[in-house]
């Protein structure tokens, strides 16, 4: 690597770094002056709000680094621009396409270590951010549960009416299985509750109203029904108390190994909002290719030296970052709503921004 490329990817991982840290205390500041009322409601410590923080930092500098990517390579390529230095480097030579040889060394130092971090590090920090949320900042002061509707697979859902989230006790449980939209088996019981020592669930005063040659061409009274009950039986549920709890933002808590085998329970059960779980899994791999096409077009919209000088070219880097940050939150709020599938509308703002700086690639300066 010649020493030009060395003060290249110098030049742009500390401002990355920089434009990070900044960020960061931006937000940190606006971030504890909306919660102060709550950390005092909740008579929290230094040392807990400083370990909130130690969670809640790394989460948002995974979620803003494509973007302070893209603002520290137009603000590095301005100065360059700016001081003429990219017209002797072209003088000299040296093709556009060699010079954003550094750009893409730290392009690729940047991405792989953000993906790692999204997505197995950063996840099991969240896990105690969510808890801490949960806990002091979207804090329910009433543990029970009231009618909670599930489906635990394809054809079979579970109702119950009230559910103590710290007993872990459910009452007026009911399950019911479908077969071509019938009704063909009920089970009902006064009380359901977790067995730790057995990890499954024990239904108290339950009782099953399975109905007999339902698919049969037979007359209406040759359908009957079989009526079974007693006091207490271990289920075969494939659903944990965890999942009655209360689920706020809990993709962020999971890693991608686990991501992937959430939305395949979710998808063997047949469950609804399985949306908001595919579109952060694609989002995970989207991110790291976002930060190449950031960092291409960061390169050419800064390479020409301005009249306005480098604070132009910043301002100008600013209004694209505020425009991606739009289609990102856009396209994501289309595929959670169902509206487009996940696995391509997590992609589109990163291949129009693509599509962008490959046209704006024509441009730059020979």
């Amino acid at each position: 690597m010649k020493l030009l490329d060395r003060y290249i990817l110098k030049q742009m991982l500390t401002t990355f770094i920089f434009v990070v840290l900044i960020l960061l205390a931006v937000i940190t500041v606006i971030d504890l002056t909306e919660k102060t009322d709550k950390y005092s409601k909740a008579n929290l410590s230094a040392w807990q709000i400083l370990g909130y923080y130690a969670d809640f930092l790394p989460w948002i500098a995974g979620l803003v680094t494509p973007i302070t990517v893209f603002i520290a390579t137009v603000y590095i390529t301005a100065r360059l621009a700016g001081r003429t230095e990219i017209i002797a480097m072209l003088s000299s030579g040296m093709s556009f396409r060699r010079m954003m040889l550094p750009y893409f060394i730290g392009a690729v130092l940047i991405a792989g270590t953000s993906f790692w971090l999204n997505g197995w590090v950063i996840p099991n920090s969240n896990k105690t951010r969510l808890a801490f949320e949960i806990e002091y900042l979207n804090k329910s002061s009433n543990p029970n549960l009231r009618n909670i509707h599930q489906q635990v697979s394809p054809n079979t859902f579970i109702y119950i009416q009230n559910y103590n989230s710290v007993s872990d006790v459910g009452y007026q449980f009911s399950i019911e299985k479908f077969d071509d939209n019938r009704l063909v088996e009920k089970l009902t019981a006064n009380r359901i509750e977790w067995d730790t020592a057995k990890s499954k669930w024990t239904l108290r005063d339950w009782k099953i109203r399975k109905v007999d040659n339902v698919f049969e061409k037979v007359s209406k009274d040759s359908i009957g029904e079989t009526v079974t009950s007693g006091l207490a039986m271990d289920t075969l549920l494939v659903i944990e108390p965890k999942e009655f709890k209360n689920d706020y933002r809990k993709y962020d808590g999971l890693t991608i190994d686990e991501l992937k085998d959430y939305i395949n329970t979710l998808r063997f059960r047949g469950s609804a909002g399985i949306e908001a779980y595919e579109v952060e899994l694609y989002t995970r791999y989207a991110s790291p290719f976002s930060i190449f096409i950031l960092t291409f077009m960061g390169v050419i919209v800064s390479s020409r030296k301005s009249r306005g000088g480098t604070g132009l070219q910043i301002a100008i880097g600013f209004a694209l970052s505020f425009i991606f940050i739009l289609f990102v939150i856009m396209f994501r709020s289309f595929a959670e709503s169902g509206a487009m599938p996940p696995a391509i509308s997590v992609w589109i703002p990163t291949l129009v921004f693509g599509i962008i700086s490959a046209f704006m690639y024509k441009y730059v300066p020979r």
